[in-house]
């Protein structure tokens, strides 16, 4: 039977790239998403003619409590249970310091770290009871110690959200392994747009590859970290960078 993996805001980018790296591979696919319906619907379909597995797809908010509790719901209903979770959902504001607002700052907050605080939580039960569950969150270099004064309240939240792995995996052990993994720049649409290009070949040079990662070589890296071969992995932030100078 196949596992089962709830992946949230996978209609774009990582998520998208993780969805099929992981149909690929076998895994029954949960895509969710908040506002961007055609391109999940797209992934889907994609999906559902490339490989021979079941795929959902579900939209929900995922820092409203009541929302992920219905996806969930849904997907017990259907699947029978999340067994493996990858908390990918999350939003970049930028915005000059003095012109960020206090509720730009909680939005982010609240999709990037309460959001994959409310499907940990949800989920967790399900696996517990079948003692195995795994759970990826996408971090990033910027909650470690890559920082950019634009986007001030994007690396609070994912160093929070590091914390929140560390915390997580001492409270599901020893069944349920929680660790993240902190991309550094990866070249989709929305990490590249609204830069110019002095910025980005500046950026580019401080990346010991001297390129920009792509968005299946970190899916390559979630499908390692969920498989029986990374199981003596836990409570662990694995970065995938390129050695970005300022993240070592």
């Amino acid at each position: 039977m196949n596992q089962v993996v709830l992946i949230t805001g996978s209609a774009k980018g990582i998520g998208k790239a993780i969805a099929f790296e992981l149909a690929q591979a076998g895994y029954a696919i949960v895509i969710n998403y908040r506002s961007s319906k055609q391109e999940a619907l797209a992934v889907q379909n994609q999906i559902q003619d490339m490989y021979s597995v079941p795929c959902l797809c579900i939209q929900a908010d995922v820092s409203k409590e009541a929302e992920v509790d219905q996806m969930v719901s849904l997907i017990d209903e259907k699947l029978g249970g999340v067994d493996i979770l990858i908390n990918n959902a999350g939003i970049d504001l930028s915005n000059l310091f003095h012109l960020k607002t206090a509720d730009e700052f909680r939005k982010t907050l609240d999709v990037n770290v309460v959001g994959a605080y409310n499907c940990a939580k949800r989920v967790y039960p399900h696996m517990l009871k079948q003692e195995y569950g795994r759970i990826i969150n996408i971090s990033s270099t910027n909650g470690m110690n890559t920082y950019y004064p634009m986007s001030f309240d994007y690396d609070t939240s994912k160093a929070a959200l590091n914390a929140l792995t560390h915390d997580l995996a001492v409270q599901f052990a020893p069944y349920v392994h929680v660790n993240a993994i902190a991309p550094g720049f990866i070249g989709t649409e929305s990490e590249l747009e609204g830069y110019d290009e002095d910025f980005l070949r500046s950026e580019c040079e401080k990346i010991l590859v001297k390129r920009y990662g792509k968005p299946e070589e970190v899916a390559h890296l979630v499908k390692f970290l969920i498989s029986d071969q990374a199981d003596y992995i836990n409570n662990s932030i694995l970065r995938i960078d390129g050695g970005q100078m300022g993240s070592i």
